[in-house]
C-alpha cells in the first residue's frame, strides 16, 4: 500500500475490464471496445491503432508485434495453455551482407533503407483477430481513423519526444512534409492531423492485412525503398507472415514467467530472473546499493549470453534448454562478488534508449493479452513512402554485417529482436499480465517489476514507479529517483555511474486477484501511461 503522504497515483481496480497503455486516448478506446462487446485482443489492437496515431515515434504499423494471449479459464495444470504470437518482421531477400559489404557499410545505420525490415504489425494483428476476436478488424480500426482525419491533441511526454527527433525528421522530405506541423515538430496542446496515415488505415480496414501487403500501399514503400537503394520487393511484403509459438518459461519464487522464443530476448529475462532466485533480495533496500549491484551484474551476465546466443532460430542454433537451465544460472551467478563489481564480463552491445508500447488488456470474462509494438528506434527510421505517411521501422540495424555471426544478415532471416510481452501465472492461472518499454532494457524492466512485487510486496503501480537503472555500454545508468549515496556506493563498488538522460522506456500491468475477483492495473507516468478499470 503506497504512502498517502507521497505523490503518485493510486492501482486502478474494476471488476469487469481493465486495459493499461502509455497514452490515455488508447486506453479509453480499450475501455470502450470492450464496453461495446470485443474481448481482450480486440482491445489491444484497436488500442495499439489508436497509439500509432497519437504516438508516432513510438509503434504504428510500420513496426512488428508480439503477442503472449490466456483464453478465459487458462490453467497449466488442467491442459490449458497459453499462446504466443511471433509478428516480427524478415530481412528482404534480396540483402545479404556480401551485398553490403561491397558497399562498404560494415554496420547498418539506424536511417539506413537497409534498416527496413519488412513491416510484421499488420499481418499479427490480423492473424490474433482471426484467432481469438469477436469484432472485425475494420471496426477496430475506425478510433485511429478518426483521430488521424480529424486530428489529436499532442501530449507533453509525445511532445518532448518529438522535438528531440526533429533533425532525424527532417532529413526525408517524405517524413518531414508528413510528420512536422509547419516545418517544426508540434507542440504540447496542438491539434495534429494525418491524412495520409487514415488513407492507409482505411485501405486496412476495408481489405485486411493484404490491404496493407499487396496492392498501392506494398507498391508505394517499395518503390520509395528502392529509389534509395534497398532491395525490397513486393514478394517479400506478400509473404510476410506472423507465426505462432508455445511460450517458454521459468519460475522465480511461486511464480512462473511466460516469454515468447527466440529471436525475441525474452530468454534473457528468464535467465535473469534464474540469477536472481540464488539470492534473497527481500533483505534489501529496494532502492539501496545492494539491490542495484546484483541487478547491475545479473544483467551484464545475461547480455553476454544475448549477444552470444540470441538469433533467429531458423537460420541459428539457439541454445535454449541451455539459456534455461539452472546450472548456466549457477554459472553465471558464481561470478558475481557482492563486494565488488566485476570486470567487464565480455561484449555487450545496444544502447538504453528505445521507444517502443507496450498494452495490457484483461476483459470480463478473464481473457488476458500481454501485447508489444514497436519502430525500434524513435521514429523507425524516419523514412516515409510519399503516398502512405507508414513510418518504416529500422529494426534490421539489429543485424550484424560480419558472416559467420549468428545474427549476421541473411535473406528472409529475422533479426535479434528486443520487444518481449511477458505474463506471470500463479498455480497455472494468469496472475500478471506485464511488460515495460526501451529496447534492450526490457529484460532488465521486467525484472525489476517482477522482483518488486514477489520480493518487495509492491502493487502493480508501485512496481512500476520504482526507480531504475540499466547496466549498458559498461556505465550503470541511473534514473534520477536513485539517491545520491546510493549512486557514490554503487562506484565505491567499481561501477561506473551515468544519469539516464530520459527515463527507461516505460511499464504497464495488470494483476488478476482471483480471491477478490478484482483487476489491478498499473502504468508508468514516465510517459503518458495511463491504466483504467471498470
Amino acid at each position: 500500500m503506497r504512502d498517502l503522504h507521497l505523490p503518485g497515483r493510486s492501482v486502478a481496480m474494476g471488476r469487469h475490464g481493465a486495459a493499461a497503455t502509455s497514452h490515455s486516448l488508447a486506453t479509453i478506446t480499450a475501455l470502450d471496445i470492450l464496453k461495446r462487446g470485443g474481448n481482450a485482443t480486440d482491445a489491444a489492437i484497436a488500442a495499439c491503432a489508436v497509439q500509432g496515431v497519437v504516438e508516432p515515434g513510438s509503434t504504428g504499423i510500420g513496426g512488428d508485434n508480439f503477442v503472449l494471449y490466456a483464453p478465459a479459464g487458462t490453467d497449466t495444470r488442467k491442459g490449458g495453455k497459453v499462446y504466443g504470437l511471433n509478428g516480427s518482421g524478415r530481412a528482404p531477400k534480396g540483402l545479404t551482407a556480401d551485398l553490403l559489404l561491397k558497399q562498404d557499410i560494415k554496420e547498418i545505420p539506424l536511417t539506413s533503407p537497409h534498416a527496413v525490415t519488412i513491416p510484421g504489425a499488420v499481418d499479427s494483428w490480423s492473424k490474433l483477430n482471426k484467432r481469438f476476436g469477436k469484432l472485425p478488424l475494420g471496426e477496430l480500426l475506425q478510433p485511429a481513423i478518426r483521430f488521424a482525419e480529424e486530428g489529436f491533441p499532442i501530449t507533453e511526454r509525445v511532445a518532448t519526444d518529438w522535438g528531440r527527433n526533429e533533425a532525424k525528421l527532417k532529413a526525408d522530405a517524405n517524413t518531414a512534409r508528413m510528420w512536422l506541423k509547419d516545418g517544426r515538430p508540434p507542440r504540447a496542446g496542438e491539434i495534429f492531423r494525418e491524412p495520409e496515415h487514415a488513407k492507409v488505415l482505411r485501405e486496412i480496414a476495408d481489405k485486411g492485412r493484404d490491404g496493407f501487403y499487396t496492392g498501392w500501399v506494398a507498391e508505394d514503400i517499395v518503390k520509395y525503398l528502392n529509389d534509395l537503394g534497398a532491395t525490397h520487393s513486393l514478394e517479400d511484403f506478400a509473404t510476410q507472415e506472423a507465426f505462432w509459438v508455445d511460450p517458454i518459461a521459468t519460475r522465480y519464487k511461486d511464480v512462473e514467467i511466460l516469454e515468447i522464443p527466440p529471436n525475441g530476448v525474452g530468454i534473457i529475462t528468464l535467465l535473469m530472473l534464474n540469477i536472481l532466485s540464488g539470492f534473497d533480495l527481500s533483505k534489501y533496500d529496494p532502492v539501496g546499493v545492494e539491490r542495484f549491484h546484483i541487478e547491475a551484474e545479473a544483467t551484464r551476465l545475461a547480455f553476454q549470453a544475448r549477444d552470444l546466443y540470441v538469433a533467429d532460430p531458423a537460420f541459428a542454433d539457439v541454445p535454449v534448454e541451455k539459456l534455461l537451465s539452472p546450472a548456466f544460472a549457477d554459472e553465471l551467478r558464481g561470478r558475481i562478488d557482492l563486494k565488488k563489481a566485476m570486470a567487464a564480463p565480455g561484449p555487450v552491445g545496444g544502447q538504453a534508449y528505445r521507444d517502443t508500447v507496450y498494452i495490457s488488456v484483461v476483459d470480463a470474462e478473464g481473457n488476458a493479452c500481454s501485447f508489444i509494438n514497436s519502430l525500434f528506434w524513435p521514429y523507425g527510421s524516419a523514412l516515409t513512402s510519399p503516398k502512405t505517411g507508414v513510418l518504416l521501422q529500422n529494426r534490421g540495424c539489429g543485424f550484424k554485417v560480419q558472416p559467420g555471426h549468428l545474427n549476421c544478415v541473411e535473406p528472409w532471416k529475422r533479426p535479434l529482436h528486443t520487444i518481449i510481452p511477458a505474463m506471470a501465472l500463479k498455480d497455472g492461472q494468469p496472475w500478471l499480465s506485464f511488460g515495460v518499454m526501451g529496447g534492450g532494457f526490457q529484460p532488465v524492466g521486467q525484472s525489476h517489476v517482477l522482483t518488486n512485487m514477489v520480493d518487495f510486496g509492491m502493487n502493480v503501480q508501485e512496481a512500476i514507479d520504482c526507480a531504475r537503472g540499466f547496466h549498458v555500454a559498461g556505465k550503470f545508468e541511473a534514473e534520477r529517483g536513485i539517491r545520491e549515496d546510493v549512486l557514490q556506493g554503487l562506484a565505491n563498488l567499481g561501477h561506473e555511474i551515468k544519469r539516464a538522460e530520459m527515463p527507461h522506456g516505460g511499464g504497464q500491468a495488470i494483476l488478476i486477484d482471483r480471491v477478490n475477483g478484482v483487476l489491478q492495473a498499473g502504468s508508468d507516468p514516465r510517459k503518458d501511461g495511463c491504466a483504467l478499470a471498470y
